[in-house]
């Protein structure tokens, strides 16, 4: 096989720089406030806080908490109860007119007294179109994948970056950056030094990225595999009409799971459940264990489990890649090298869009001066305009 040359690597790094450049600068720009996402929730008042109360204060039945989410919309279904790691005193309820339902509300109940502490904002706040932007472009799926596409091209852009980066380096010393040469030159090598820099975080966070927007695709193949075989002996029945206990549920999953905790619990008709079963998803305190989830499905008339086993791999992939990707799993000091180097990506990327409109701006110029160097019957030697960025 033909080794590629430089020439051609020089042509890969540009034209998947080029392509992806914008998009990754729009990612990169709506990625910063949503690493620092509860911060910024917590400043603009739009996450509940629960009252302090003596420790040990006893917790409320979840069916109790249910029915205090669904006073407010008593039109509405539960889609979904959660509650968040750092915060185990709230029950965050999600109710829609369906259980697919993309215009829910969310609210925030009390574990200990049942009473609603606050209905959380989210669509069309600012995090809202900040994550929206970052996610999915407003597009669903499509925007997704066009992104995860974007995703490939950087992680393509690195790499030719990187085999680039070692002939180009071989007549200077590490992070030099000639001042000297004029402006091009200078944003050129400091172009090339923070993309060194930043080599092993933008590659990381590149192609987990590029994972996460394979998420719809994993969670509809394990539906249709693996969900269905846990589920096959209901397929026949018809759907339930009275619904069972839910802490009665909860207090099964947690006896089968004990050294596990509820993160939350997907009700029937859910992506994350059959149209039969409570989904009941366990996770672990550790680092690693808090961002696993195990699924314990419960009968939706019985509260009584029918089946419960581990994710397979490729959901499990998708589980570590999303802590590598936002940076929310080693507290404050994490996020601040994430945003850190987040802000120094956005310089790689707007540099090397401005490299590329001074060159094209430049090749123009040199365009015009051999028109004019030609009707004079004169010639431009090409080291006119080459030789300053070597």
């Amino acid at each position: 096989m033909t080794p590629i040359t430089v020439r051609r690597w020089a042509w890969i790094h540009k034209w998947s720089s080029l392509i992806c450049t914008v998009f990754m600068l729009l990612l990169c720009v709506t990625g910063l406030p949503l690493i620092y996402h509860h911060e910024i929730n917590h400043l603009l008042g739009n996450e509940a806080e629960a009252p302090v109360m003596t420790p040990g204060t006893p917790k409320a039945s979840v069916d109790t908490v249910l029915a205090a989410g669904k006073a407010l919309y008593p039109g509405k279904i539960p889609m979904y109860i959660s509650q968040e790691a750092d915060e185990p005193n709230i029950w965050n309820v999600t109710l829609g007119d369906n259980p697919t339902d993309e215009g829910f509300k969310s609210i925030a109940v009390d574990a200990r007294t049942a009473k609603v502490l606050a209905q959380p904002a989210f669509e069309g706040t600012f995090l809202g179109v900040m994550f929206h932007l970052h996610v999915d472009l407003y597009a669903g799926l499509w925007g997704k994948l066009f992104l995860g596409f974007m995703g490939l091209l950087l992680v393509i852009a690195i790499v030719s970056g990187v085999v680039l980066y070692s002939p180009f380096m071989r007549k200077l010393e590490f992070g030099e950056v000639r001042r000297e040469r004029g402006p091009r030159v200078k944003w050129l090598d400091l172009h090339n030094m923070l993309g060194i820099v930043t080599l092993t975080w933008a590659l990381v966070v590149g192609a987990t990225g590029m994972i996460n927007t394979w998420a719809d695709m994993l969670l509809k193949y394990w539906q249709y595999t693996e969900m269905a075989e846990m589920v096959a002996p209901y397929k026949n029945l018809p759907l339930p009409t009275v619904m069972g206990s839910m802490q009665k549920a909860i207090d099964n999953a947690r006896a089968a799971e004990p050294h596990m905790k509820v993160a939350f619990v997907a009700f029937p008709g859910t992506p994350f459940s059959s149209p039969h079963h409570y989904g009941v998803f366990m996770n672990g305190d550790s680092a690693l264990t808090s961002r696993m989830y195990k699924p314990v499905l419960i009968d939706a008339q019985t509260s009584e489990i029918t089946e419960s086993r581990e994710l397979p791999w490729y959901l499990k992939a998708l589980l570590i890649s999303q802590p590598l990707h936002f940076g929310d799993y080693g507290g404050g000091w994490l996020q601040f090298l994430w945003a850190m180097l987040d802000i120094a990506t956005i310089f790689v990327l707007g540099s090397g869009l401005y490299l590329w409109l001074k060159r094209g701006a430049q090749a123009k110029a040199t365009e015009k001066k051999g028109a004019e160097a030609e009707a004079d019957g004169r010639t431009v030697p090409a080291y006119a305009t080459e030789g300053e960025a070597r």
